[in-house]
Order: C-alpha cells, then sequence, then structure tokens
C-alpha cells in the first residue's frame, strides 16, 4: 500500500512539475504576442496623432511645425525632405484661400494602417472643410484618399511618402 501512495504521489507530482512548465511556456508565448500587439497599437496611435498634427498644423499655418512631420528623407509630390515639404505647403496653400473669411479645417478618418517593425502603410481619407464668407456653415470643399508610408526615426513615428489622390471635386479625365 505504501508502495501505491508513494507511485501516486510522484505521478501527481510529476504531472504538476508538466503542467506548471506547460503553463510557463503558454504564459511566455501569450506574453510575446501581447507585447508585439501591444507595440502595434502604440504605434498605429502615434500615427493618428501624425494624422491629427498633420491637419492642425495646416490649419494654423504653422509650416515650421508641419514640416517636422517628415522623416529625412521623406518625399510628398515633387518635394523631399521636411523644410523643402514645409516650402511646398506653404507656397501651396499660403495664408487662406483669397474668398475665405472664415476658419477652415483638415479632416482625416476612415483610416487602415499597417505596422511592420519600424515601417508602416496606410490609406485614409481626408477631407477639407472652409466656413462659408459670414461664417454660418461650413463647405466640405475637397475629399481625398493619402496613401501613405510611414517610419519611426528617432523614436517618432513621421510620414515618408505620402500620395494624394482628389476624389471630390472629380479631377478631370485627360484625353491625348
Amino acid at each position: 500500500m505504501r508502495s501505491s501512495f508513494v507511485a501516486a504521489v510522484a505521478a501527481i507530482v510529476l504531472s504538476a512539475a508538466w503542467f506548471g512548465g506547460f503553463v510557463h511556456a503558454q504564459r511566455a508565448q501569450n506574453t510575446d504576442g501581447l507585447v508585439e500587439r501591444v507595440q502595434a497599437l502604440e504605434a498605429r496611435e502615434a500615427i493618428r496623432t501624425l494624422y491629427a498634427e498633420y491637419g492642425r498644423t495646416l490649419d494654423a499655418r504653422d509650416f515650421r511645425a508641419f514640416s517636422t512631420l517628415w522623416a529625412r528623407d521623406a518625399q510628398y509630390g515633387s518635394a523631399k525632405g521636411p523644410e523643402a515639404i514645409g516650402a511646398f505647403l506653404e507656397k501651396a496653400i499660403g495664408t487662406n484661400y483669397p474668398d475665405s473669411k472664415g476658419k477652415n479645417y483638415h479632416l482625416y478618418f476612415n483610416e487602415s494602417i499597417d505596422i511592420q517593425g519600424d515601417h508602416g502603410t496606410g490609406i485614409s481619407k481626408g477631407g477639407y472643410v472652409m466656413a462659408t464668407p459670414d461664417n454660418t456653415k461650413a463647405d466640405f470643399l475637397l475629399l481625398a484618399e493619402y496613401r501613405d508610408e510611414y517610419i519611426r526615426e528617432d523614436g517618432k513615428w513621421k510620414f515618408l511618402r505620402r500620395q494624394t489622390i482628389g476624389e471630390i471635386p472629380v479631377p478631370p479625365v485627360r484625353t491625348r
């Protein structure tokens, strides 16, 4: 009887040790996956903040701050590098459209962001809303699709490339 008891205790101890090792291995795997998922979520949230800063700096006509949203090797249209991109938008937007006396807003929505380490890609929609001259309502003037590449540079997410595809007003059809 004593040998049966010893065998039963030994089986329980071995089972507990195996199960404990299994649980520890599962926790380690789950923790590794959790860390990666949290990092991807943090990156996507930082990129959403990048979108918000893009709109905020353009609305404020703060082209110096706008230029800091771009990576050292960034390209937007024909402009390359943060300073050139800031100057490009300053020239394109100026102080405001001449017929606007009200405020204007850049809006971003429907984003899809994919993160792969320190790089990412995304597609989003953007709209440009301007108050009417009497400041009583807002006109939705433009709608665009943005195709972006991002990079984490010096610990911050920045635009590496940005392509703007106009949707409203509908771009004119080119004929040959």
